[in-house]
């Protein structure tokens, strides 16, 4: 057989040409004309602000979202889903003890007091005794359930709708479909005091969504700006002379650009270059809580979780569409060996969130912003039983329960005063009206003017939504 006799001799660099640079040399340069006129439009869409202020698919009812994160998983028979039950069957085996993370045993009333707040009467413990000030603005949500009673992938449920897999965060989402409203600060923004809860950056990525979406976290422990947003001022460029930097530091990229196929990481990069410059203009005074008024700062509660709630109205005034706020590192409100703890972490969170909503509806922020109170799961109504190094032999704390929980809608849209589904005689699942995660992520996208099926982002061949394909549905009771 002859084999045909190359006309060209072997070059080791045609083995790492881009899909693009053999287009334009191979067939006399044909394809790349075809290439050429498929990525005109997306060439051009690259290159606008990714934060670029974008409409929703209908008239939203909020423009912007706080969630309160109470990580660890809040008891929900100690807060808001009070069961005189309890009471009976203290100490008592339940009858309906369903499988639980850990060993629980008998029932365990709770220690906390109830009281009917507002007009509703809405039924709130002490933990929340503020809060209960505004019961006629809460929608409680008493039969939420999740998938399993663990935090890893109860937290990856609860901010990006998937347990499993790693996805874009609703935050990220959200900030994907509407922008922000300030090219001087991240659109999307999570705060928490001390460290990081479990999972720590995934509760707040964009997977594959662009970068540009991702949150930004904030420690919250220090009170110093500097400390907050840290190198935030260049010492040896003033901002003339850094803009002449960033301009030739375009130039390039933009060249490289076009060779690496508009590369998503590198646009990314290039984009928080530009944020960094202009967040010196805003940034510093943004996060400086000393500008408030001494009453105000008063109001809030001069710690930690107060401080970022104070932080997060005035990030909400300047534009920023997402914000979490999380009660503190790792999971403080997983108290296994003793539920008395609530009543700490109460105190440290209800105050500075009564105090959030006041300022709210002080500054007209209140009827476009969406408020978000709840954990990854809730707790048992059982007692959770020692084992061998933990509990310190405790009989006082609750396990982990997905199968029914409570969280709480306020602000955006939301109907005040209401009281949403139920938990059983004992507070152990949701039986009546159940919400699942994914029906909460669809009701809040609706919310923000998005139909959750069609907001979609394709990657890898594929449509993607925040909701998944599971059957989830907008709860249209929460509505006002």
């Amino acid at each position: 057989m002859n084999i045909p006799h190359s006309h060209h001799a072997p070059n080791l660099e045609h083995a790492f040409l881009t899909r693009r640079q053999l287009l334009s040399r191979a067939g006399m340069g044909f394809g790349s004309l075809a290439l050429g006129s498929l990525f005109d439009a997306p060439a051009a869409a690259a290159t606008l602000d990714p934060m670029a202020l974008k409409k929703p698919h209908f008239e939203p009812k909020a423009k912007r979202v706080v969630h309160f994160f109470m990580n660890g998983g809040p008891s929900q028979v100690d807060t808001f889903d009070p069961k005189p039950m309890l009471d009976k069957y203290d100490g008592k085996p339940l009858p309906n003890v369903l499988k639980t993370e850990r060993p629980t045993g008998a029932g365990f009333k709770s220690p906390f007091k109830f009281t009917k707040r507002g007009q509703c009467g809405l039924e709130v413990s002490e933990v929340f005794e503020k809060l209960g000030e505004f019961a006629d603005d809460l929608c409680v949500i008493r039969s939420m359930h999740a998938d399993v009673p663990n935090h890893e992938p109860s937290l990856g449920l609860m901010n990006s709708g998937e347990s499993r897999l790693n996805r874009p965060t609703m935050g990220s989402w959200i900030t994907y479909g509407l922008g922000s409203e300030n090219q001087n600060l991240p659109g999307y923004i999570s705060m928490c005091p001390g460290g990081m809860p479990t999972r720590r950056t995934k509760n707040w990525q964009s997977a594959f969504l662009p970068s540009a979406y991702q949150g930004a976290y904030i420690n919250t422990e220090d009170t110093r700006v500097e400390k907050l947003v840290e190198f935030i001022k260049n010492g040896s460029l003033d901002l003339k002379q850094q803009r002449r930097q960033l301009d030739l530091l375009q130039e390039l990229n933009q060249r490289n650009l076009v060779q690496q196929d508009r590369d998503q990481q590198l646009e990314a990069r290039v984009q928080s270059y530009e944020l960094a410059y202009r967040m010196q203009m805003e940034a510093t005074d943004a996060f400086d809580i000393m500008k408030e008024p001494e009453w105000v700062r008063k109001m809030y509660g001069d710690h930690a979780f107060g401080r970022q709630c104070l932080i997060a109205r005035r990030l909400l005034e300047r534009g920023v569409r997402f914000i979490q706020l999380w009660t503190g590192a790792g999971q403080p409100w997983d108290n296994h060996d003793e539920i008395l703890e609530h009543k700490k972490l109460g105190e440290r969170t209800d105050g500075a969130i009564a105090a959030f909503m006041s300022d709210l509806k002080m500054r007209g922020l209140w009827d476009d912003t969406l408020m978000m109170w709840g954990g990854e799961f809730g707790r048992t109504p059982a007692v959770e039983l020692p084992t061998p190094g933990a509990n310190a032999g405790k009989q006082h704390g609750r396990d982990h329960n997905h199968y029914g929980f409570t969280m709480w809608l306020a602000g955006g849209g939301v109907r005040g005063g209401y009281t949403h589904g139920a938990t059983d005689e004992f507070g152990f699942q949701a039986v009546e009206n159940p919400v699942h995660v994914h029906d909460l992520h669809a009701t809040l996208l609706h919310l923000l003017g998005f139909d959750h099926e069609k907001f979609t982002y394709r990657y890898a061949g594929l449509d993607f939504r925040l909701t998944g394909v599971n059957e989830c549905k907008v709860v249209r009771e929460l509505l006002a």
